[in-house]
């Protein structure tokens, strides 16, 4: 789940190189800027939110720049209003992204937008690794297994490409709106979820069977679906193989066969999977001071911190202390 605190919010606007620079850094990612035309004079402006593991900025620099960033270490999905980038990731082909298919980017691979256009206003997206990854997890029920790869061109000109440029683009023009309803801790959080799940729908290829098809929980039987509820609903609860066994009115055994048929995992597997995720929604919700890692691990039945920190990083790929300084 997305975090529903209210957001952070940034509007500039600078004829500096290195402000812009400065910027881009605080708001998305360190890199180097250029102007690739010096009898141009930058014009740079940005309107940023940021909340929870996303942020949605308006950004133009109304001159020809280059910007080299490195790693990512984050989806992003760069979405032109008007003119083009051309732009390149680890060692794949030049790439264009103009106002009928937006760019995305993965968390890794040197990352270089060869040509910002001096027309170029777009929307940028970013979704850090953590929050793409675990929402996956929760629409499928599956454990990631594998990289999540997402299609590096989307076609906004029609389809569910379209309809998710629409809502970025909603939530980037409340950017600099106060009191909007993306601001309500009831509506906020849900869009901003909808923008991560719409991402995984419309360009997650790979995955998309497992997303528009019935979840495990449906094709489970009954007796699996209990259990599987008795954990979402309690999961702090000190359970064990014979008393999910109970709950399902079947052997351990019928049990364990079908969580690994259903759920690709065993039925403490399964436990720990749902504390994990919770203890995650916690880490991106705390504000900063707020809370520990340790008292988050214990909320959610973790007793012992290396484990809970090495299974952690295993499913989300950083420590949760790293989640928990994000969000």
């Amino acid at each position: 789940m997305v975090d529903g605190r209210a957001a952070g919010r940034v509007s500039v606007r600078t004829n500096d190189v290195d402000q812009a620079c400065d910027i881009v850094g605080e708001q998305f990612y360190p890199n180097r800027l250029d102007l690739l035309d010096p009898a141009q004079r930058l014009d740079a402006a940005f309107s940023v939110v940021r909340c929870g593991g996303v942020t949605v900025g308006d950004v133009r620099f109304g001159g020809d720049v280059r910007m080299r960033v490195g790693e990512l270490g984050a989806y992003h999905v760069d979405l032109p209003l008007s003119g083009r980038l051309t732009w390149r990731q680890g060692r794949s082909r030049e790439r264009l992204a103009d106002t009928g298919r937006a760019g995305i980017f993965a968390p890794v691979g040197d990352t270089v937008l060869d040509r910002w256009e001096a027309d170029c206003r777009l929307i940028a997206v970013k979704i850090s690794r953590p929050v793409l990854e675990a929402e996956l997890h929760r629409m499928t029920g599956k454990p990631l297994r594998g990289p999540l790869r997402l299609a590096a061109e989307m076609d906004v000109t029609g389809g569910p490409g379209r309809s998710w440029a629409w809502l970025a683009r909603m939530l980037a023009d409340e950017a600099g709106n106060d009191g909007s309803l993306a601001d309500h801790p009831l509506v906020g959080p849900r869009l901003r979820e909808g923008l991560v799940r719409g991402l995984l729908v419309a360009a997650g290829d790979r995955h998309r069977d497992g997303l528009t098809g019935p979840g495990p929980a449906t094709a489970a039987p009954k007796s699996i679906r209990r259990a599987m509820a008795a954990v979402q609903d309690e999961p702090d609860h000190p359970y064990t193989v014979g008393r999910l066994a109970e709950i399902a009115g079947v052997s351990v055994r019928a049990l364990q066969q079908g969580f690994r048929t259903h759920a690709a995992t065993t039925p403490m597997g399964y436990v720990r999977d749902v504390r994990l995720g919770r203890a995650h929604r916690d880490l991106c919700a705390a504000a900063p001071g707020t809370v520990g890692v340790s008292e988050v691990a214990h909320r959610w039945g973790f007793v012992h911190l290396g484990r809970f920190a090495e299974q952690y990083r295993a499913r989300y790929g950083v420590n949760p202390s790293a989640t928990l300084r994000a969000g």
